[in-house]
Parts: C-alpha cells; sequence; structure tokens
C-alpha cells in the first residue's frame, strides 16, 4: 500500500466516529459506534464484575464509568477540530495500532518517546502505526497513582477529589481496552482489506461502522455477556507493557474470523446469523473482562511495598537538602 494512499485513509480512520457525534448533536437519540453503544457496555459490564475487595466509590460508580467509556471519541468533536486541529490529531493514533506495521524494537520500547523514535526510523507518522499500547499502559499509570494517593489520604473532603479523579482516569483507560477488544483497531485492514487480498476479503468502507456501530446497537445489551465476564476470576498483571502487548496481539488473531463473517453475511441491523452474535459478544465480553482485571491490577499495586518504601527514603537521603548555615553571631 502505497504511503499517500495511506494517509488518506489513516485521514478518514475515525470519520464515522465524527460523523456520528455530528449526527447525534443534530438528532438526539442516535448513537455513536463501539463508542456509545459497545463502549458503555463493555464499561457497564467491567464495573459489575469489580470484586469485592476494590474500594467502595468503585464499585458503586458502575454508571459513571459507563457513561466516560466513550470520553476520548468526545474529543473528537467535528466543531472542536473544525476550530483547531490540535487535540483531535494529537490523541486520534491513541485508539488503534496496526501490527502489521509494528517491528520487534517498537514492540520492546519502554517509552512512547523511543517508540515513537523507532516509527520514524522507519520513515513513517505516529497516525501510521498507533499508539494504543501506551494509551492502556499510561492510564493504567494514573489510575494506580490515583489509588495510591487515596490510601495515603486522611481527609475525606480531598479523598473524595481523589475519587472523582480516580473514577475519571478509570473511565478513560476503559475506552482504550475496549478498542483493543475490537479487531479493526489493530491493523490497517480496519475499514475493509486493503493490499493483497488472496481470500478476497470485503473492501466496503462501511464494515467499521457496520460492526462496530449499527450491529452491535441493535443486536446486543450488557446482559448477554455479562455472565460470561462476571465467570471469570480477576487477574492481576505483572507486566502492564507485555499484559498490553499480548492483549492486542491475540485480539488481531480474530481479524480474519470477523472478515470471514462478513463474507457469510454482512453486519448490519438485519443480520440474524447466530456465528455473527457470538463472534461480536466474546469481543465484548474480552475487552470488560480486560478491563475488569487492569483496575484490579491498578488497585492491587497500589499500595507500597516494603521495597518501594525503601526505594522511597533512598531517594529522600539522596537528595535531601543540608541544614543552612547559621548565621553569624553579632
Amino acid at each position: 500500500m502505497n504511503r499517500s494512499r495511506l494517509n488518506r485513509y489513516r485521514l478518514n480512520r475515525y470519520c464515522s466516529a465524527a460523523c456520528g457525534l455530528l449526527v447525534a448533536v443534530a438528532l438526539p437519540g442516535v448513537a455513536l459506534a463501539w463508542g456509545e453503544a459497545g463502549h458503555r457496555m463493555i464499561g457497564l459490564v467491567a464495573a459489575q464484575a469489580l470484586p469485592a475487595d476494590m474500594p467502595a466509590f468503585m464499585r458503586e460508580a458502575a454508571a459513571q464509568l459507563s457513561y466516560l467509556n466513550p470520553e476520548p471519541d468526545r474529543w473528537r468533536d467535528p466543531i472542536e477540530s473544525h476550530l483547531d486541529p490540535a487535540l483531535d490529531a494529537a490523541q486520534a493514533p491513541e485508539h488503534y495500532v496496526d501490527l502489521e506495521r509494528v517491528t520487534a524494537a517498537m514492540m520492546q520500547a519502554p517509552t512512547r518517546d523511543v517508540y515513537l523514535a523507532e516509527v520514524h526510523a522507519e520513515h513513517e507518522k505516529a497516525a501510521d502505526v498507533g499508539l494504543l499500547p501506551f494509551a492502556i499502559v499510561e492510564n493504567v499509570q494514573r489510575l494506580r497513582i490515583e489509588f495510591r494517593l487515596w490510601r495515603a489520604e486522611t481527609d475525606p473532603t480531598v479523598r473524595h477529589y481523589i475519587e472523582q479523579a480516580a473514577i475519571y482516569d478509570a473511565g478513560v483507560l476503559g475506552h482504550y481496552v475496549a478498542d483493543g477488544s475490537n479487531p479493526h483497531h489493530t491493523t490497517v485492514n480496519y475499514n475493509g482489506w486493503v493490499g493483497d487480498n488472496p481470500h478476497h476479503y470485503t473492501t466496503d468502507k462501511s464494515f467499521h461502522y457496520r460492526f462496530e456501530a449499527l450491529y452491535v446497537q441493535t443486536h446486543v445489551k450488557p446482559a448477554d455477556f455479562a455472565a460470561q465476564v462476571a465467570a471469570t476470576k480477576p487477574r492481576v498483571y505483572g507486566d502492564l507493557r507485555d499484559a498490553a502487548w499480548q492483549y492486542i496481539e491475540a485480539t488481531h488473531t480474530y481479524l480474519e474470523p470477523l472478515y470471514r463473517l462478513e463474507a457469510e453475511a454482512p453486519f448490519n441491523d438485519q443480520t440474524q446469523a447466530p456465528d455473527h452474535l457470538k463472534f461480536t459478544l466474546d469481543r465484548l465480553a474480552d475487552g470488560a473482562q480486560m478491563l475488569r482485571d487492569l483496575w484490579y491490577t491498578a488497585w492491587i499495586t497500589s499500595k507500597v511495598t516494603p521495597e518501594q518504601q525503601e526505594f522511597l527514603k533512598q531517594l529522600q537521603d539522596k537528595y535531601k537538602q543540608p541544614p543552612a548555615p547559621a548565621k553569624p553571631a553579632g
């Protein structure tokens, strides 16, 4: 696929989401993409599956966490983007990563800056590859910091402020985790197959919208996959970066099955094929389960360990200022 063609695809990658937002503003009640229907369901189901040892303020915030899950898509407001493209251009690549274009060096990058240096070494821009793994990892870290502050705070008023910040961070994190459960967000083939196409998969540019928006909002309710998530045991991840990459790579394995289902019967509001529903419910359930587990990981790993306390003490000793010299007498 040549660069100019790829950049045109990238420019239009979230056109359906932006257009959906425009329609929603003009016509209240019209749902957005996997962002407004599927995203809300993933946030709700994940929150309802939180274990009892999570803080009560999180377990009681299911409705708010559901509402906040589509938040990053709201930042793609077409009026705001028309006024100034800065926000939309900066955060749009955080919604996806094209694994076909990811090198081993990119995957091993410890920070966003190192990753972007590797991207640029391949003569590509961030928008040509995507930043989804870092959006997930960085937002888990933000949430973990809020939990750590909450554990240490004794002032009830300040604790309430921290709770609101943590809920917001958890909601925003949820958006990117939900994106990572959709195979379309892991590939250059995000809206119809591009390049070599030996299996004759669809090249229709409405596929992304029809699957994650039209089909989901007309065929799925939270209760359809809530039990599937609730039946799983919460997991604590040791290495966030590995967890994020492995999660996205696992989702990518469902890309061709998704295209094969589309070939059997197109995804739309009239689709009746049971395999299409099972596939979709499994994708939504994986997103909700991963989100529940990352929230839980942030909570469990926010408790300061003895090793971390010793690390903080060493930092304090290293940067301790010597006492100011006494003023001379007289």
